[in-house]
């Protein structure tokens, strides 16, 4: 079995350090890199990201044309900061120009084709987009706003990655941020240009490196194994967008406990610096907060991250009540900056153009503020060679993790959604054949002995006499899963899953197996009954849930880091 691996193994080496990067300190914060510890406890972030938007210009009478308009903004208002977004006039800006300014990618470079969603009884089915912040410095706006020359042009890191929910029923909405500095497994993924295969990492690697794989395919592809949570889109920014979406709505309110200076006496932090009380911020300053880390609570990362999500909420909350994007000439140059700093997924189900943003962003706007939550994957900080990086926490990530796989508000309000209608069983138990693999292994433990022949016993006992060990060695899998190869098998497929109490969104069509198989994972090693996280329903304590309304939210401030 694969053990635990120290940062960077499997990949070649590249460490870039506070002396390599040279950033303008009043920008930037200096931090470890792949390979390169850190003096204190937390580690360097990214940026938050700001993708564009569009629509289709309207003709008609002049009325109709204001109306359009106004249309236009309240659109941009309920979604750009959501996604990040920052095109809000393309609506009446030349479409097809702007189309050729976003940059296309595959949604995923792994060999793991990703799960169908299941739709709920009313035939509806959720959504999920990666938005990620690069710190790509191949412009000459990137290049302004801080980095060595050394770097011009180097493969970019995926320093912000935020895995955005949208329920069923466009109800509420979920946001996971991962720590930059995340040790994971990095599965498999194909440069699509260069045809050049990365192997399946052995050992862990950390999570913000996977662009370098291939681009934001593999970035999706990593999560997906992570997480088990089907990615529809992505949506990558580099700097200069988060630069032209804060200038453009004129600044997003945000709030210290106290005065705050972020700058150290070895010359790092952000160089940011505030009153206490709340201020609006744009422009650089902006991408200061995004980016601060020395003076926000312990001066880890985490702390930066909790400051990127009340970011985020303010600047919805501030769009949703009427933003003042009304001088077209500002908006044109914000569609340009936006456009041009934006890569999207491509193909037919892809939101490579303008038109397609629109109708995306029509959709969202659909999610009231109040029932948008802005969480952090619960993590805890390794040991030994790994005591500089963040790994998800045993548990409570993965219930994190379950709970948008099935669907479940974050917010801790009761449901609404209407759940996945079941099918009907062809084949009695007695009559249904099913095979039980032990994948149980982890990445520092062997699988647990003698699982599937526990499981097979338990599905006996339920009255699936048929069901028998397959004892040949079973690829490790972090989540319990049930496969069918054909429709007509689904209704025993399921059947076999509410016999053991797990969740229908494990039961999965496959043609990699030939009959129903299930294959014991590393969240059932111990007996008893199956762990169903999904039961709870409650969000853990250590994701920080901030709720989109939370106006009242402040920024505790770092010991030392006052004037």
């Amino acid at each position: 079995m694969a053990r635990s691996g120290t940062p960077g193994e499997g990949t070649r080496p590249r460490v870039r350090h506070a002396g390599q990067l040279g950033w303008d300190d009043k920008l930037y914060e200096d931090g470890p890199e792949k390979g390169e510890p850190e003096n204190d406890a937390g580690s360097d972030a990214g940026r938050q990201a700001a993708p564009a938007e569009g629509g289709r210009r309207r003709g008609g009478s002049k009325r109709h044309g204001k109306k359009s308009k106004r249309r236009v903004l309240r659109w941009s208002a309920s979604v750009l900061a959501l996604l990040i977004l920052g095109g809000a006039g393309a609506g009446y800006l030349y479409i097809e120009h702007l189309n050729g300014n976003i940059k296309k990618a595959d949604l995923t470079l792994g060999d793991k084709k990703m799960a169908d969603h299941k739709a709920n009884a009313a035939g509806q089915t959720p959504m999920n987009i990666l938005l990620i912040g690069s710190d790509a410095r191949d412009t000459k706006e990137n290049q302004k706003l801080g980095g060595a020359k050394d770097t011009f042009g180097a493969p970019p890191l995926a320093d912000v990655q935020m895995l955005l929910h949208v329920s069923a029923d466009r109800s509420n909405m979920s946001v996971i941020s991962m720590p930059r500095d995340t040790m994971l497994k990095v599965p498999k993924c194909t440069n699509p240009e260069t045809k050049h295969v990365y192997p399946a990492s052995i050992g862990l690697e950390i999570t913000n490196e996977t662009l370098e794989r291939g681009g934001p395919g593999c970035t999706v592809a990593t999560w997906y194994e992570l997480t088990g949570i089907t990615i529809d889109h992505f949506m990558m920014i580099d700097f200069s967008g988060v630069i032209s979406m804060a200038d453009a709505i004129g600044g997003v309110p945000v709030c210290v406990k106290g005065n705050v200076y972020s700058h150290t006496s070895a010359g790092k932090g952000s160089g940011l610096k505030l009153e206490k009380g709340t201020t609006k911020i744009k422009g650089k300053q902006a991408l200061q907060w995004l980016r601060t880390r020395y003076g926000f609570e312990d001066g880890t990362d985490l702390g930066r991250t909790h400051a990127q999500h009340m970011y985020m909420n303010s600047m919805v909350r501030e769009l949703r009540k009427g933003t003042k994007l009304t001088d077209p000439g500002k908006l044109m140059d914000l569609a340009e900056a936006a456009t041009d700093a934006l890569t999207v997924d491509k193909g037919e189900h892809g939101i490579d153009s303008v038109k397609k943003l629109y109708d995306l962003a029509n959709d969202l706007q659909k999610v009231p503020t109040e029932r948008i939550t802005m969480t952090t994957m619960p993590n805890v900080y390794g040991t030994g060679a790994l005591k500089e990086r963040v790994l998800p926490k045993p548990g409570e990530a993965e219930a994190l993790f379950q709970m948008v796989r099935d669907d479940i508000p974050l917010d801790g309000k009761a449901s609404k959604r209407k759940k996945s209608a079941a099918k009907k069983p062809t084949a009695s138990p007695a009559e249904t054949p099913v095979t039980v693999r032990n994948g149980s292994g982890t990445e520092t433990e062997y699988a647990a002995k003698g699982r599937a022949t526990t499981v097979q016993q338990l599905l006996v006992d339920k009255g699936f006499d048929q069901a028998k060990v397959d004892g040949q060695s079973t690829e490790a899998t972090k989540r319990t899963a049930i496969l069918f190869p054909t429709v007509d098998m689904e209704g025993n497929a399921q059947a076999v899953a509410k016999a053991l109490g797990i969740p229908l969104t494990a039961v999965k069509k496959s043609a990699d197996v030939s009959g129903i198989t299930l294959t014991v994972g590393a969240d059932w090693r111990e007996d008893g009954d199956y762990p169903a996280s999904s039961a709870k329903e409650k969000t853990p304590d250590s994701a920080r849930a901030l709720n989109g309304e939370d106006d009242k939210a402040c920024m505790d401030i770092q010991p030392g880091f006052g004037w």
